[in-house]
């Protein structure tokens, strides 16, 4: 049977972050310290099914941009923001954004290497850096 949209009549097979069902998650576990917040981040999985709704309905960019985050759940909070702090125009030279794209290559985000390595020409276009 295939997924639809919305995933809540799915909860019983779509999984968190963690690996749980969503229909494991209830506010009862949550409050008796069972589930924690690890328990309910969303999973590339859900992320990815997200994207395929969003194309499906007619918007490329959102499914894009959800297939990204799909690659970066993968890296810690303090990573991300490092990422964020060295995109932002006049922070980074092209040599820096390169290895960033390296980096992110080397560790499954090829999609958001590709945006990287299209902002760096963006903002060398723009003398931005």
């Amino acid at each position: 049977m295939e997924l639809t949209y919305p995933l809540t009549g799915s909860r019983d097979r779509v999984h968190t972050g963690t690996g749980r069902l969503v229909s494991d998650v209830t506010l009862e576990r949550v409050v008796s310290g069972e589930i924690g917040h690890d328990d309910v981040r969303v999973s590339p999985e859900v992320l990815r099914l997200q994207a395929g709704f969003a194309e499906h309905g007619g918007n490329p960019q959102l499914a894009e941009n959800l297939r990204r985050g799909a690659e970066l759940i993968a890296f810690s909070d303090d990573e991300l923001l490092a990422f964020y702090d060295k995109l932002r125009p006049g922070r980074s030279t092209p040599q820096e954004l390169e290895t960033l794209a390296v980096e992110l290559e080397s560790r499954g985000a090829s999609q958001c290497a590709a945006l990287v390595r299209e902002a760096s020409a963006a903002y060398a276009r723009r003398g931005l850096i």
